[in-house]
């Protein structure tokens, strides 16, 4: 897929979480083809995929296994990065589990755990880069991943889809906390895009037609799809763009 070129993103500090793999995998690759400085945490061993992004695009990202759910290991990964690159300019927070659940089913303990990666992480994150850049006084740019599933009001993971409407709260009151300092926020809403994951758990064949049927694009979500509209929050092209969720979807929710 042909990616537009940001000049300001060359030689960024990017900070993503669950950078490697499914969405936040073509995410790095999408910000390394820019010439950023790329950094991603992630619980799972990446040292494969740094070694096929760098030969790739000959830009090789620093990958720190960690846990985004616990502030000491999320807030260590941010500052072995900023030691890296340089000061996090832009952060996209992506790490998510849409993991399926019964409402009747749940527990404490699963709802902790799962408003621990898909909200907890997010404020957590977000803090923790917010006070880098103030402390550099430096511009910056967030983006943190959301779903449509909240807005199509899904059933079968009603925690993940109140972290989604969370994420957007979320990114509201911080963008208005922070645009005094030159900080912008925004959310990014994707539909269902067939990262290997997906495919492997939930998009069989009956699923994945009456979710086309509800797009205005037939035409499946791919990772890729993804990227260009990160790539534009991240840059300064949309600098008085804060505070606003763009969906991704094919044309499935409306806003506005």
């Amino acid at each position: 897929m042909i990616q537009a070129s940001f000049p300001d993103l060359r030689d960024a500090s990017i900070f993503i979480t669950g950078g490697g793999s499914g969405i936040g995998a073509a995410l790095t690759e999408g910000f390394l083809r820019q010439g950023a400085r790329v950094a991603f945490i992630g619980r799972s061993d990446a040292s494969a995929f740094v070694d096929e992004m760098e030969e790739a695009t000959g830009n090789r990202p620093l990958f720190i296994q960690g846990d985004v759910t616990e502030n000491a290991s999320l807030f260590r990964a941010m500052d072995q990065a900023a030691e890296a690159h340089g000061p996090i300019t832009r952060l996209v927070n992506n790490a998510a589990n849409d993991q399926r659940h019964a409402t009747l089913d749940v527990d404490e303990a699963f709802w902790d755990w799962s408003i621990s990666i898909n909200l907890k992480a997010y404020l957590f994150a977000c803090q923790h880069a917010i006070r880098g850049m103030t402390a550099a006084g430096l511009p910056g740019h967030i983006v943190n991943f959301s779903s449509i599933s909240y807005m199509m009001g899904n059933a079968g993971y009603a925690i993940y889809t109140a972290a989604n409407s969370g994420i957007n709260g979320l990114t509201r009151s911080l963008a208005r906390e922070f645009g005094p300092d030159g900080i912008r926020v925004n959310a990014l809403a994707p539909g269902w895009v067939l990262t290997q994951k997906q495919l492997d758990l939930w998009a069989d064949p009956d699923s994945l037609k009456a979710h086309l049927d509800r797009q205005c694009i037939p035409e499946h979500l791919a990772p890729d799809d993804i990227v260009g509209p990160t790539l534009f929050l991240a840059s300064d092209i949309s600098k008085m763009m804060t505070g606003q969720a763009l969906v991704v979807d094919g044309g499935v929710v409306t806003t506005g």
